[in-house]
């Protein structure tokens, strides 16, 4: 049998080989050809979602290995997901494919270099979602990371090179002390393989935890832009190239939080106690402090970018409350805020097209000249803010049981930064549709291939926000079976 976890990690990478193979290729077959490379994955992740049975097991589905040739260094290809790895392996198939079909029909210069590298993007975030064994689970998120840094130095905005190389010093400084962080846990543990089952059956009380899993924290924190690590973030998306930047900010840096989830808490269990305290204000920061940065921006990337950094301090909480509601809340709120932000981003790009810029002062009153545009940009707001009806939602709803339960003082700035989300989302769509019109020029709405990535977006919000049990069920039994 077909093991559909490699072909969703292979086939973007067989695509993006054929396309260099194919040098006098005409613009009609680079897209074509693409949008097979992105489609691939996503048709595999939902023929995963069709053994929902096998997944609320709590056991790892689809679980095979293949030989490496590194087996005396404990090192397998080990492929499966559970429950909890499961909606960030089918969020990541759904972004990149409507990133896929944004980057194929964007205007960008040298559209098969940019396909050829954002579809080797896309394979190794597949891999990260699916990988058991650590040392994959690492080199695919590096491989990924890799074709960030050159995309954005390639195909960036401005300050494009500046920005690479903050970027890169930035995440290769957090990449360099999570694997420090790793190899220091798998020497701890005395086992023999890097696979997270076998690791999980040596776990063992150890003094060296707590500062073990500081240097995790960090490490990842950075990877996820906690704060005060975040500076990174806001400045490489509002530079990135669009589909890079829904791929980044909607799968990857949810590498971070994965790592915390399915490594450190609980292979390191007493060290995530002693620095939970931190952990809680550190999340707290993301929530307060960026979201008032976040109402400051004039630019709507920038607000964007400043808000996807925000929202990544729920998550942290979730995990900060030692439950399995907590870590429920914080899986659904990842997977809810990877599809919103992806769909936010190709939503702002629409607008500058059409506009010339980002900037807030250069729209205005365009609802009625493009109402597609606007309905979109209302609803992904509506679903990024977490309202009923969408998966973020019920994300939201578990965090804050769980926090009340748990550090109900906490649960106060969670809410107020609800309303901080909600202030800056609903001015920027009074501004941008609804204010005094900046030109009096006419838009043209939505195109084709624009519609259908955002309704692809928002047909996986809207159909977990109304039907939470296809994720729920198996998340909620994965979650309880990983903390005994």
């Amino acid at each position: 049998m077909i093991n559909p976890l490699l072909v969703s990690i292979v086939a973007p990478w067989l695509i993006a080989a054929l396309l260099l193979m194919l040098p006098g290729a005409s613009k009609r077959a680079i897209r074509f050809l693409g949008l097979v490379g992105f489609t691939a994955p996503a048709l595999m992740a939902f023929w995963v979602s069709g053994y929902g049975e096998a997944l609320s097991s709590g056991a790892y589905t689809f679980l095979q290995s293949w030989d490496t040739g590194l087996q005396s260094w404990g090192i397998h290809l080990t492929l499966g997901v559970n429950g909890i790895t499961f909606p960030l392996y089918l969020m990541a198939g759904i972004v990149g494919l409507a990133a896929g079909m944004q980057a194929c029909f964007s205007s960008v210069p040298r559209l098969k270099g940019y396909l050829v590298l954002l579809l080797i993007m896309h394979g190794g975030l597949m891999g990260v979602f699916c990988s058991v064994d650590l040392f994959f689970f690492y080199f695919f998120h590096e491989l990924a990371l890799l074709t960030t840094f050159l995309m954005i130095g390639l195909w960036g905005g401005h300050w494009r090179k500046l920005v690479a190389m903050d970027v890169t010093i930035y995440l290769s400084a957090g990449a360099l002390l999570t694997l420090v962080g790793f190899i220091i846990l798998y020497v701890q543990m005395e086992a023999p393989s890097f696979d997270l089952i076998t690791l999980r059956s040596a776990l063992k009380s150890s003094d060296a935890q707590t500062p073990l899993f500081g240097l995790l924290a960090l490490g990842l924190g950075i990877l996820v832009s906690l704060f005060p690590f975040h500076s990174w973030a806001p400045r490489a998306y509002t530079t990135m190239p669009t589909a890079t930047a829904m791929l980044h900010a909607g799968v990857l840096k949810k590498f971070g939080l994965l790592g915390l989830i399915q490594v450190a808490y609980p292979l390191l269990p007493q060290g995530a106690l002693a620095w939970n305290s931190w952990m809680i204000a550190l999340a707290l920061g993301n929530i307060l402090i960026i979201g008032l940065v976040t109402l400051a921006q004039q630019d709507l990337k920038k607000m964007i970018a400043y808000s996807s950094v925000m929202h990544m301090g729920y998550a942290f909480l979730g995990l900060t409350c030692f439950s399995c509601l907590g870590t429920t809340g914080a899986i659904l709120m990842l997977f809810g805020h990877g599809l919103s932000v992806a769909l936010l981003f190709l939503l702002a790009e629409c607008l500058k097209k059409r506009c010339g810029s980002y900037a807030f002062v250069h729209m205005g009153g365009l609802a009625a000249s493009m109402p597609w545009l606007c309905s979109l940009f209302v609803v992904a707001t509506l679903a990024s803010i977490g309202l009923p009806g969408f998966a973020g939602f019920w994300g939201e709803l578990a965090l804050f049981s769980a926090l009340w339960q748990n550090h109900p003082w906490a649960s106060v700035g969670a809410v107020f930064g609800i309303v901080i989300s909600a202030t800056y989302g609903l001015t920027a769509v009074a501004r941008i549709f609804f204010g005094p019109q900046s030109t009096p020029k006419h838009f043209k709405d939505l195109y084709f291939w624009e519609r259908l990535p955002a309704f692809l977006l928002l047909t996986a919000l809207v159909s977990v926000g109304i039907f939470p049990k296809t994720l729920c069920t198996y998340l909620t039994y994965a979650c309880t079976m990983d903390r005994k």
